[in-house]
């Protein structure tokens, strides 16, 4: 295959079924679904969807949440790069943040409730000596009515991702040169770093914000663990019409999928406004030539706002082993009375074929990933970088468009072409997710290497093909593995995509833990959350240790 079908080999695969996929949801919101009887346009699915109890509160509750916990994640991860960046702790972050990133949306969201319920383990930690509870407090610390722990859990999650963002986006900015010259004029280090790099910066992060925005208002997994329930956020309760037994409610499931693209279409836009009123607001305060301070209460602020950030995920795995591995716990231990692997051993009859069926779809996943992504990109260094960036709009459109919006659509043609809960349809499904993260993975590292390696390789006699893998895939091992790694970490997540492309027959760790979640034995649900979230740490230890291993006598290697 020439390099030049690459991008339209990808193209076909990937954004082809998120078109077919609106189209099919976007017709049965208008009663055309011949499979179900619906052969003439109609509105009543929008009659139905607006007469639907609890639909503005769900709106209302989608709209706060999902803004407030964009908002915050905003602000804490480029308070944090304009308080820190350049300095030793900064860098430290960068290196603790991947892992964290590659945990499971759902495992996460289980831990977290386990660590913040009203019988979780910070209660459990200061009872009853700080609070003086000797049983668990009758208050609403999970899914309570403002949707408070499902907020702060998609900042906690969200957060991470923007800052490796910008990490990656100061390194194509200049910002250390801007950084000094503002410096030399008297510029405090906050005031220098937001008036200087800030406007950089973001145009470079642009999509990722974005993305944020729009996962934030779509979320699926942490919202079916930690939000309200009475009405939930609109997501949830479009799959709840979709997974009902009345076939009819399919239509009005369709119509609030289409709805719920139009919140997140029309909140993108807002955004994208109010980026206009942020940048005349700040031209004019950068022109009013304040210096600033010293920047220590913001360094204070977001130091501390970032470690919860990275305590709260990290104790959320933890929790969900200590649950693992619980014989008992009673309220208000510290820990658990004693140790066993009697949960384990009595799970894993039904936890492997789950685990083999993730193990299986991810690697699946990766491996078309990767093959695509590399001949992509292979193909995208002989194409302008104008180009290249308006690409990356592509890339990021599945990331963009919430999932219900056109999972049922795909699922819909799947149906009709007898390849619903098939193994190629699932792959693909995943694909659509895995894809984008990978291609942003690779991308930077991928355009950085010296051609001059592969010009030295064609001048002693090497072919295209062999410098290619002789010289390039070497050099490169490194952030392949890694691609290979977030990509697994996404595959692992999917919850919706498995869903939908597996009509509900084919099982994974996640569509697992999300059931489990609403059980009453907390130690079962614990096992499958936390062995969803170990196989993805599993696949960035791996991407730290093969190439490791593989270059151990070649310490020169290190361009990758």
């Amino acid at each position: 295959m020439g390099l030049g079908l690459f991008p339209a080999v990808t193209v076909v695969v990937f954004l082809g079924p998120i078109l077919v996929g609106l189209v099919g949801t976007l017709l049965p919101s208008f009663g055309i679904l011949p499979a179900l009887g619906g052969t003439e346009p109609t509105l009543k699915p929008w009659r139905d969807l607006l007469a639907a109890p609890g639909l503005t509160a769900s709106i209302r509750l989608t709209l706060i949440t999902g803004v407030a916990a964009t908002l915050m994640s905003v602000a804490l991860a480029f308070g944090i790069a304009a308080a820190w960046h350049g300095s030793r702790w900064f860098a430290v972050l960068r290196g603790v943040l991947p892992p964290l990133l590659a945990v499971p949306h759902a495992a996460f969201a289980i831990g977290f409730a386990f660590l913040v319920a009203p019988s979780g383990w910070i209660v459990r930690l200061l009872s009853p000596w700080a609070t003086g509870w000797t049983r668990p407090p009758d208050i609403a610390l999970v899914q309570d009515p403002w949707g408070i722990a499902y907020t702060l859990a998609l900042v906690c999650k969200e957060v991470p991702f923007l800052v490796l963002a910008i990490a990656a986006a100061l390194g194509q900015t200049g910002a250390d040169g801007l950084l000094r010259a503002a410096r030399s004029l008297g510029y405090g280090p906050v005031a220098a770093w937001v008036k200087v790099v800030l406007p950089l910066v973001y145009r470079q992060v642009r999509l990722p914000v974005l993305a944020v925005l729009a996962y934030s208002l779509s979320a699926v997994e942490p919202a079916l663990v930690l939000a309200p329930t009475l009405p939930p956020p609109l997501t949830p309760l479009v799959l709840r019409w979709f997974a009902d037994p009345d076939l009819a409610l399919r239509f009005q499931a369709a119509a609030g999928a289409v709805l719920q693209s139009g919140l997140v279409g029309g909140a993108i836009l807002l955004w994208l406004g109010g980026e206009r009123a942020v940048a005349l607001i700040g031209r004019r305060w950068a022109c009013a030539g304040g210096r600033g301070g010293s920047g220590w209460g913001l360094r204070a602020v977001t130091a501390a706002g970032m470690a919860l950030a990275v305590l709260a995920v990290a104790g959320s795995i933890a929790v969900l082993a200590l649950w693992a591995l619980a014989r008992g716990w009673r309220f208000a231990d510290p820990l658990p009375a004693g140790w066993t692997l009697d949960t384990l051993a009595a799970a894993w009859p039904g936890l492997a074929g789950p685990a083999l069926n993730t193990l299986l779809i991810g690697a699946a996943a990766v491996g078309v990933g990767l093959v695509l992504v590399a001949g992509c990109l292979e193909n995208g260094r002989r194409l302008p970088a104008a180009l290249a960036g308006r690409a990356l709009w592509l890339v990021y459109l599945p990331l963009l468009v919430p999932s219900v919006g056109f999972l049922f659509g795909i699922q819909v043609v799947l149906v009709a072409a007898g390849l619903d809960g098939r193994w190629p349809a699932l792959v693909w499904a995943h694909l659509l997710y895995v894809l984008p993260y990978m291609f942003l993975a690779l991308a930077d590292p991928w355009r950085a290497l010296d051609e001059r390696y592969e010009r030295s390789a064609r001048a002693l006699g090497a072919g295209p093909w062999r410098s290619f893998l002789r010289v390039r895939v070497p050099l490169l091992l490194r952030p392949l593995a890694t691609a290979a790694a977030i990509g697994f970490s996404v595959s692992v997540a999917q919850y919706l995509p498995t869903l939908f492309a597996g009509s509900g027959r084919v099982a994974t760790l996640t569509t697992e833990a999300v059931v489990l979640a609403s059980g009453a034995d907390r130690r079962v649900t614990a096992v499958y959350a936390f062995a969803q979230a170990l196989l993805p740490l599993l696949a960035f230890a791996a991407a730290v240790g093969v190439p490791a291993w593989m270059h151990r006598r070649r310490r020169g290697m290190r361009t990758g």
